[in-house]
């Protein structure tokens, strides 16, 4: 079984909702600014960690999202977020930020994301914001 574990440095933005834009008789969708921008820092820090083989089989992802505290809170507050004791309740939604991962991470490191069988997903507060994510690729192959 193969394991891969990333970082990936900087502020950790959760997958926005795509805008619409019409053009003549067609619409057309896109990705915000933003998620648009983290999900290709996101390729370029796997990219330069990962150097094996598209994975083809099913997987199992775990995503650790650290998240920046605030400045206007107490010390003891601080601690008790540092520590874990108290975890990010406030936007965005953890499915979010797993979409913006798992969206950058397809066909760099797994041909599809719906071979993504089994998930974990955890929002964390941190001093230096960033993302741990974790690829197992589980023993056997696909099933239709």
């Amino acid at each position: 079984m193969k394991e891969f574990t990333f970082l990936i440095s900087g502020e950790p933005v959760p997958q926005g909702r795509p805008r619409f834009v019409s053009r003549g008789k067609f619409v057309q969708t896109y990705d915000p600014k933003k998620s648009k921008d983290y999900k290709k820092l996101v390729k370029q820090q796997v990219k330069a960690q990962f150097h094996d083989e598209l994975l083809s089989g099913a997987l199992n992802v775990e995503l650790k999202v650290y998240r920046p505290i605030q400045k206007s809170i107490t010390k003891k507050e601080r601690e008790l977020r540092l520590s874990g004791a108290h975890r990010p309740t406030i936007k965005g939604d953890i499915d979010n930020y797993f979409k913006a991962v798992t969206d950058a991470c397809t066909g760099l490191v797994w041909v599809d994301d719906a071979q993504i069988v089994s998930t974990r997903s955890e929002k964390y507060y941190s001093d230096c914001p960033h993302v741990v994510l974790t690829v197992r690729e589980l023993e056997g192959d696909l099933v239709d």
